[in-house]
This record gives structure tokens, C-alpha cells and sequence, in this order.
């Protein structure tokens, strides 16, 4: 068994607008589901991806009025990765200029160009310059020419005290593969050739504060794997590894099981399937708010409770 690279990174917002119009409006995201948190009805939870919802792609968002910027440190996913096209480094720079959004040009890593700024609520974000291929479908009805966008995840970087035991759980359990390292850097790719969300850079930060949970930070990391047996398979192994994980719960597009692993990063474990089409045509994605069949009967009083968002 191995697990098939990132299905979807879950993280912190405050303003839904500005979350919806930073994603959309500005880096040409799609929005491709926008529903609710499950676990918290009075709260937007929105799926950002390609044109069809393609794991690897999705970054999504619990966006909570009012909530208090996180802290930045160990035990946390520091930086979420997103590929663009090779070339495309000084169109994104100019493009991100004209939107006021404070950027850098970072040095080369591991002979990749890399765009390094933050979103409104102070997400550390990057656009790597990549040949990364796989079965991305860019967004082209958005406001980014298709040449230029954004190709789905490059990799993410997880801040931890200590790097050692988090990548022998990728390594010795996921079957992911020592790649490169510079430094305090420690690049891990997930096996099977190319295609996104494969990587995970690993950064020792030893002697860092934990970081603080809140708008800004990354609530969790999903992994892929085909469906419903393999994750049954993946719970069973890592129950008899010592790991306390949750029961297999119902998401509508996809079935999660989570636990933290070493370092005490909250990690799921996703199915592809049913996906972003279960209950909308690829055409409809994200232009309604979608509901879980068990929560239909209290929809007036959910969308009375939601804060009102213009779709960009």
C-alpha cells in the first residue's frame, strides 16, 4: 500500500469575501464547491480548485468572521505550494503588483523559480515555476489566461521540532521516497512518477514556538488514496501501528479519517471518489450553496445564519 500524493489542504479564513475574491478574483481558482463545515453548520466551507474539482488541486477554507490570525511555528503546514507554468514567473510578479498583494522573488529551490506572498489573512503562499504534468484541468473561465494558471499543488511544507519521525512515517508507511535536501530542508515525493501534489518538504525547526491555530493557518493535510477499501485497509494498518484515528466519516464528496502524526500535524486520509459531481454537473460547481442530505431539513435556518457573499 502506498498513499497517491495531497488530495486537498483544509486551512483558516475570517472574512468570506475577502477569502472568496483573493482565490477567485485574484489568483483564478475556481470555486468549485461551496457548502458548509459539517461540524460547525453556521460556518462557509469552500473548495477551491481546477475546472473540475481534480484531487491535488483543491485548497479549502473554514471561513470564521472575526477569528484571531494564527501564530506561525512548529507542528504545522508553514507554506502550501501551488505549480504555474514554467515562464510564468514575471506575469504572476506584475499581476500581483497591480492587486497590491505583497510578494517576493525567493531564491531558486531546487532549480525552481519560486514566488513567495501571503493571502489576506496572512497564509503563507508560493507559486512554484514547474513542468510538474498530470491530469489538471486549468480553470479557463476565470480572470488568469490559461497559459499563466495556476496548475494545481506543487508541494506543501510542514514546520516541525523535529523532522526525523514524521519522515519515517511517509517513508516506511506512505512509501514516499527521499528526493533532495538542502540545509534544514528535507524533500519527500510520493511514489508513482509525476503529476501533482506529490511532494512534501519537511523543515527542521528546532527550538520554534508550536504554532497557534487560527485565520491563516493550515487546519489540516489530506492525502489520497482510490476508495473506500483502501482507506478501510489504511485505518486497520495504522491502528496497529499505535495511532488514535477517528472513526471513517462522511464528507458527501469524499470519506476522511484523521490523526496527528509525530510532529503533530492534523493528517487525513481521503477517497477520491465520490467526488465534486456527486451532487452538481461540472458546469454547476460551486454556483450554489450545497448541504448534506441530513441537513436539507434545516437549510432556511443555515442560510439565515451565513454571512451574504457576492460570487466573484
Amino acid at each position: 500500500m502506498t498513499i497517491h500524493g495531497i488530495h486537498h489542504v483544509t486551512a483558516v479564513a475570517s472574512d468570506p469575501q475577502h477569502n472568496l475574491d483573493f482565490y477567485t478574483g485574484l489568483l483564478g481558482l475556481r470555486l468549485v464547491k461551496r457548502t458548509i463545515n459539517f461540524d460547525d453548520p453556521g460556518t462557509y466551507h469552500f473548495y477551491f480548485g481546477d475546472a473540475v474539482g481534480t484531487p491535488g488541486t483543491i485548497l479549502t477554507f473554514f471561513p470564521w468572521p472575526g477569528a484571531r490570525r494564527g501564530t506561525r511555528g512548529a507542528g504545522e503546514i508553514e507554506a502550501t505550494s501551488f505549480a504555474i507554468p514554467t515562464g510564468s514567473v514575471g506575469y504572476w510578479l506584475e499581476r500581483l503588483k497591480d492587486y497590491h498583494v505583497s510578494a517576493e522573488r525567493a531564491p531558486e529551490r531546487f532549480g525552481e523559480e519560486v514566488i513567495r506572498l501571503v493571502d489576506t489573512d496572512g497564509m503563507l503562499l508560493e507559486l512554484i515555476a514547474s513542468s510538474l504534468d498530470g491530469d489538471v484541468q486549468p480553470w479557463t473561465d476565470g480572470p488568469v489566461p490559461a497559459e499563466y494558471s495556476i496548475r494545481g499543488f506543487h508541494s506543501v511544507s510542514a514546520a516541525l521540532e523535529s523532522h526525523e519521525d514524521t519522515a519515517i512515517l511517509l517513508t516506511e508507511t506512505f512509501g514516499y521516497r527521499h528526493i533532495q535536501e538542502t540545509g534544514d530542508r528535507f524533500r519527500l515525493g510520493a511514489l508513482g512518477g509525476g503529476g501533482v501534489g506529490k511532494t512534501i518538504d519537511l523543515i527542521r525547526r528546532s527550538g520554534s514556538q508550536s504554532g497557534r491555530l487560527g485565520a491563516g493557518s493550515v487546519h489540516h493535510l489530506a492525502f489520497r488514496v482510490r476508495d473506500d477499501a483502501e482507506q478501510n485497509a489504511w485505518r486497520e494498518k495504522l491502528v496497529t501501528l499505535g495511532y488514535e484515528i477517528s472513526p471513517i466519516m462522511d464528507r458527501v464528496y469524499f470519506h476522511s479519517i484523521y490523526f496527528r502524526e509525530p510532529g503533530g500535524v492534523l493528517f487525513e486520509i481521503a477517497t477520491d471518489p465520490p467526488g465534486f459531481t456527486k451532487d452538481e454537473t461540472v458546469a454547476e460547481l460551486g454556483t450554489s450553496l450545497r448541504l448534506p442530505p441530513w441537513m436539507e431539513t434545516t437549510r432556511p435556518d443555515i442560510e439565515r445564519i451565513l454571512p451574504r457573499i457576492t460570487l466573484v
